[in-house]
């Protein structure tokens, strides 16, 4: 049985729907839901936790349907990326704010609040105002008032976007210790692709209120199943036919160019190659690996901390990744030919 189950969800509130929306969630995972703005992931959110009525469709927690059910009676916690903490109490007080409807013992309550605290590292902040605290330190807060009263599910809604990165950095440390202590269930809406890699053990893609794509963070970033998914995730996926095999490896035949790969196929296939799986260097590097081609640096843009590299090989659009260090090692500008030698192990076929 599924710990959570949404059959048939479907809501129109005008700019944001949901279609048609299935999903299963077992006991213990973190689930990650990522997709462009506009895509329904916080009305998934907020209609699991009961603040709107879905059209139609059923939504079970633990085999009860609580489609019907108003919020408080979920026993579900949701944290968003405004904090939402109450400025004239201390943190103590704004942790301890759901726990008193549930605990009404000021010793057991003292403990839990204690224990969290501990687990989030805000024990010393337990007596301070929200005022006077960091961004970091009033999320640490919000999660602890949502994790204190051991909720069934862990609702988050971009929780760490408004966080620099080394903050979200050690939140991610801290959140993933707390939901292994607690044993929580989560479901974490997420623009931060660092959040489905440090966190979740699945993932859920959504555009314009359906899900495209669930799965392992494996599954769908290395076999994205349609060509939206892989665009957004940031997978090269390339179209071709396989030639037959070659020292147990299968030819690839890609436009003019010809990878290896460890899988197996027939036929016209799909290649995905993850951006981080491609080696970039300014000479041809003596090594084993077979797939190795010239290219040019068509594009070389920077997001977050990284930098991304569009190449052309041969007419074949390749995106790869350097972090800022290694491209001013390596002296890459655009216009700039450079070799990409990518493993048969990282060239995947998925159809």
């Amino acid at each position: 049985m599924s710990f959570l189950k949404i059959e048939d969800l479907s809501i129109d509130l005008g700019e944001f729907k949901l279609v048609d929306v299935n999903l299963k969630v077992k006991k213990g995972d973190y689930l990650t839901i990522i997709g462009p703005t506009g895509s329904g992931k916080s009305i998934l959110l907020e209609t699991i936790a009961g603040f709107h009525k879905p059209e139609k469709g059923k939504i079970f927690l633990e085999g009860e349907d609580i489609t019907d059910l108003p919020p408080e009676k979920r026993n579900m916690s949701i944290v968003y990326q405004d904090y939402v903490l109450f400025p004239h109490k201390t943190v103590f007080d704004n942790i301890a704010y759901g726990l008193k409807k549930k605990i009404k013992d000021k010793e057991k309550i003292t403990e839990e609040i204690t224990q969290i605290a501990e687990v989030l590292d805000i024990a010393h902040l337990l007596h301070r105002k929200p005022d006077t605290l960091s961004g970091g330190e009033q999320q640490r807060t919000a999660l602890a008032r949502a994790l204190v009263v051991k909720p069934k599910l862990l609702l988050m809604d971009e929780p760490f976007s408004a966080l620099d990165v080394k903050t979200k950095e050690n939140l991610r440390k801290l959140v993933k210790k707390a939901i292994n202590e607690y044993e929580t269930t989560v479901l974490h809406v997420t623009h931060d692709f660092d959040d489905v890699w440090g966190l979740a053990n699945r993932i859920v893609v959504m555009k314009n209120g359906r899900i495209l794509q669930e799965g392992s963070v494996n599954d769908v970033f290395y076999k994205p199943s349609i060509n939206f998914v892989a665009d957004f995730v940031g997978t090269n996926v390339l179209e071709g036919e396989i030639l037959g095999k070659e020292n147990g490896l299968t030819k690839v035949k890609v436009g003019n160019c010809i990878l290896l790969s460890v899988d197996d196929g027939k036929g016209k296939v799909r290649l995905s190659i993850r951006p981080e799986d491609i080696i970039i260097s300014k000479n041809p590097i003596e090594t084993s690996t077979r797939n190795e081609f010239k290219c040019k640096v068509k594009e070389i843009k920077k997001m977050g901390n990284l930098m991304y590299l569009i190449l052309d090989m041969d007419g074949i659009k390749l995106r790869c990744i350097l972090t800022p260090n290694a491209l001013y090692s390596l002296d890459i500008k655009e216009g700039d030919g450079v070799y990409a030698i990518i493993k048969a192990t990282n060239v995947r076929i998925i159809g």
